[in-house]
């Protein structure tokens, strides 16, 4: 796991050295263990490298083929890169280190880059430079979890796993991207490929850009497509699961240094904890918690230990807590937004404590994250399309939904400029299913369909977005089990039926009873049903029959009473950063109704902090603090 950064001048002048480290510099937290670049005339590759796999100087980035001819440097793990050198090997390649980095040079060197982009099982950004073709190609895993930003100046592309870097170079100026801003506010998440700073882009996933003197090419080699299910026996679904995630669990333990792992109170984490644990004795867990003594509501249970410490109790393993208070938000929040850059899901500052707590014991940590999104697990989430009747029904149901933070006439009194068209945000949001095959939206099976491809387009990104930057931040690797190829590939053929085992219970529920709270969350259980039958033998009973909960912290609750004063005096201030782009009138009606409990605004007053602190941090200079090394 690494941090990459790169320069190419369309117009033949050289790059400056000095800039290029500058910008590689900048994501020395990536990657403490070595650094280099490479300047070949107008083409600068820089890199920082966490050493996972072979901490040798044989890995050493930028890495060369032997002939010269193609030079790479990248960011991720590829879990199948044994099995890839075996081929490589049978096809002639002699390798002269044992890091996954030089395979991905063989494999283009035989393969080409579509053939290996396509064959890779992992997590992985990379640039290569093919120095005989003056060609350069920016390569992105099929699922999104290592990010690469894109800047373009005149003659220039500039790319970065972060877009810190890019302000090392003395003609980059943040300025605030007002579509991007708009989008965060509706969704609390950008589905687009563009960021809050204008004029830098996300490559997208499964992507390859080539880049040459004539200019660029963007190609799309992979997507998920939930259409095309199988019918597949009950039991041989449930031991076929199994087999796959033994086999996930397996491949990304892969590593010379240690690996531990989260463990929530949940059966995705436990899963994974189990199955590493055979392979891993007494291994490393980390379970983050949160202090609830004047916590009301729902809220009370959001403190997952117990149920955590009763899994490292049965798996035998060394486990480590963090427990957060209220006073938490006001020290970590700056360090959180300089790290993530660009705002995303959630209250995400326990990610940053409990990466910076695992980070302490090992250099890896495996992740539950992506089990929800691909095997059905939000249920209540559901309900809401089953009775569309054609694809514009269910794109309108969906969308009210999705509207995390706002409506749109609470947008056009939010902003300060430019009127919020609700046309633009719907959009946004249809336009996600725009390349989603030959699904279907008639069906209610067809209909969950489209929404488990919505949520892995979008909510999942957004996800592994704020999970590698938070970790990074740490010096941490994240690892994903649940995001492996076969099992990924299985979870698409999987039958809806099989992923939700009260499918005709929930057809039969009346969303107005929902919204009168008649029917509890309680009623939407049967999420991941395969998974849990797969699973059941390994975890606790306790833990099988838990409600659904996420990862978050008690912020309504903290937000009334201890934090109440940290709230109001950031986002009711006279001096508020954000106020050139956001209405203070409607702040402070928001931020009173929720301390009045007319309203539950936490998502919203969350991203209020956000980005006022993101205003802060990089429109008012306070990054320089963090970029000093403070953070």
């Amino acid at each position: 796991m690494c941090g990459i950064v790169g320069i190419f001048n369309f117009d033949g002048a050289p790059v400056e050295d000095q800039v290029l480290i500058a910008m590689r510099d900048a994501l020395a937290h990536r990657g403490p263990d070595d650094k280099g670049v490479y300047v070949n005339g107008t083409l600068g590759l820089g890199h920082q490298r966490l050493s996972i796999i072979d901490l040798s100087d044989a890995a050493h980035q930028p890495m060369k083929s032997p002939d010269g001819r193609i030079v790479i440097v990248y960011n991720g793990e590829i879990y199948n890169f044994r099995e890839l050198r075996r081929e490589l090997e049978k096809a002639g390649w002699t390798f002269r280190s044992r890091s996954d980095t030089e395979v991905l040079i063989a494999g283009y060197a035989i393969w080409g880059i579509q053939e290996l982009a396509r064959r890779i099982d992992g997590m992985a950004a990379f640039a290569l430079w093919d120095a005989r073709d003056k060609r350069l190609f920016l390569v992105r895993d099929r699922y999104g979890v290592k990010p690469l930003y894109l800047w373009r100046r005149r003659n220039s592309l500039m790319f970065a796993s972060e877009i810190k870097a890019f302000m090392k170079h003395p003609d980059f100026a943040v300025q605030v991207n007002d579509a991007a801003l708009r989008e965060y506010f509706t969704f609390q998440n950008l589905f687009r490929n563009h960021t809050l700073f204008s004029g830098v882009e996300n490559l997208p996933p499964a992507s390859i850009l080539s880049i040459d003197a004539q200019g660029e090419r963007l190609e799309t080699y992979w997507d998920y497509d939930f259409s095309q299910t199988e019918p597949i026996d009950a039991e041989e679904g449930v031991a076929t699961l199994e087999r796959l995630m033994a086999e996930a669990v397996e491949r990304q333990l892969v590593s010379d240094v240690p690996v531990g792992a989260y463990l929530s109170g949940g059966m995705d984490s436990g899963s994974i904890v189990a199955l590493a644990g055979r392979r891993l004795p007494r291994m490393q867990t980390f379970t983050a918690g949160f202090e609830l003594s004047k916590v009301e509501g729902i809220e009370a249970s959001f403190d997952e230990r117990r149920a955590a410490e009763l899994m490292a109790y049965t798996y035998k393993t060394e486990h480590y807590e963090q427990v957060m208070n209220a006073g938490d938000i006001r020290w970590s929040l700056p360090r959180v937004i300089w790290h993530l850059e660009d705002l995303r899901l959630g209250m995400s500052y326990p990610n940053y404590y409990i990466a910076r707590l695992a980070s302490k014991f090992v250099k890896v940590c495996l992740s539950g994250a992506g089990g929800d999104e691909l095997f059905g697990g939000y249920p209540w989430r559901y309900y809401r399309i089953f009775r569309s009747l054609d694809k514009q029904n269910f794109l309108e149901n969906y969308y009210g939904f999705w509207q995390r933070l706002t409506t749109g006439q609470e947008r056009k009194e939010l902003f300060r400029s430019g009127v919020d068209d609700k046309d633009e945000m719907f959009g946004v949001f249809a336009d996600v299913f725009s390349n989603a095959g030959n699904i279907g939206f008639e069906t209610p099976e067809e209909q969950i369909s489209a929404s488990l491809y919505f949520e892995c387009r979008t909510f999942l990104p957004g996800l592994l977005i704020v999970g590698d930057k938070l970790a990074m931040a740490s010096g941490l690797e994240e690892r994903f089990p649940f995001l492996d190829n076969a099992l990924v590939d299985f979870a698409m053929r999987l039958p809806v039926e099989q992923k939700l085992a009260d499918l005709k219970h929930m057809l039969k529920i009346d969303e107005s009873e929902v919204r009168k709270k008649l029917i509890a969350q309680d009623a939407f259980s049967g999420g991941k049903s395969c998974l849990r039958q797969a699973m059941a033998h390994l975890l606790p009973r306790e833990v099988m029959q838990r409600r659904k909960q996420g990862f978050s912290s008690p912020e309504a609750s903290w937000y009334r009473g201890e934090n109440a004063d940290y709230v109001r005096e950031t986002l009711l201030s006279k001096d508020l950063a954000s106020a050139d782009y956001l209405n203070p009138d409607f702040i402070r009606e928001t931020v009173e109704e929720h301390m009045s409990k007319k309203a539950n605004h936490r998502l919203l007053i969350w991203s209020f902090l956000s980005f006022e602190q993101w205003c802060r941090v990089f429109l008012g200079g306070d990054y320089l603090q963090f970029a000093a090394g403070a953070a």
